[in-house]
């Protein structure tokens, strides 16, 4: 035994490559053995979570949070990111917030996967193929399936709908797909129904939230860029501002 260990080490001296196999044979197999013990583990996989405690936010936000997730039966841990982000982007935009998670929970009940028929995707149900260059500074059209992006890029064309429309209403028949159409199907009435919910809540009134169909009565119909009107778009008239300009501030 003794002779072979001393060719052994012979042998492995002479034959750099012979040695360098076989050290990357062992460790191959005690990563196997490690990874069939304890598992794989990945300590960063917490950074991808869009994910935060709702005993963090503001109380009228946390409310916010928790109700919808009753209502859309989604864990309030991603909404709280949600709703937070939706306070956030709805004091710089100048939107009110329960607004801009009324159209979330009307176009996709909070399912950051979602896709329509004619190609809408993600929470906002922005159709990526018209709105792609609004990806572009947050690394290209996959972003349309992150949470958090969708929502900024649904926002930036909540925003022009409503311009060129001229008003909230106009602006959500545009967002919908149906400028064209004689009516959008119920679809502004929907999401101005579920934001009063929200106003509600927001406002100390609680009520158990009852089952809504969250998909809009009338599916977009084709893929159209947003229409361009040749007049000046009006002035809008934001209902309730001072109660919008407490909820974005909160």
């Amino acid at each position: 035994l003794g002779l072979v260990v001393v060719f052994a080490v012979i042998a492995l001296s002479a034959r750099p490559d012979l040695r360098q196999a076989g050290e990357t044979r062992l460790m191959a197999w005690l990563q196997a053995r490690h990874v069939a013990v304890v598992g794989y583990t990945e300590p960063e996989a917490i950074d991808r979570a869009t994910a935060s405690n709702p005993k963090d936010l503001p109380k009228q936000q946390a409310a916010v949070a928790f109700w919808l997730s009753r209502k859309y039966k989604v864990a309030p841990e991603p909404l709280s990111v949600l709703v937070a982000e939706a306070f956030e982007i709805g004091q710089e935009a100048k939107l009110d917030p329960t607004l801009i998670l009324a159209i979330m929970a009307i176009e996709s009940g909070f399912n950051p996967f979602a896709q329509s028929p004619v190609g809408a995707q993600g929470l906002m149900q922005v159709m990526t193929k018209i709105h792609h260059d609004k990806y572009e500074n947050f690394g290209g059209r996959l972003a349309a399936f992150d949470p958090v992006t969708n929502l900024r890029v649904g926002v930036k064309v909540l925003q022009e709908c409503i311009a060129r429309a001229g008003s909230l209403e106009g602006g959500l028949k545009y967002y919908v797909g149906a400028a064209n159409l004689d009516t959008d199907g119920g679809y502004a009435d929907k999401v101005l129904a579920e934001r009063a919910r929200l106003l509600a809540v927001v406002s100390g009134r609680s009520f158990a939230p009852s089952p809504y169909d969250v998909r809009p009565v009338v599916p977009r119909s084709a893929p159209t860029a947003i229409p361009v009107k040749a007049e000046e778009p009006r002035v809008i008239d934001t209902p309730e501002p001072e109660k919008v300009a407490a909820l974005a501030t909160s």
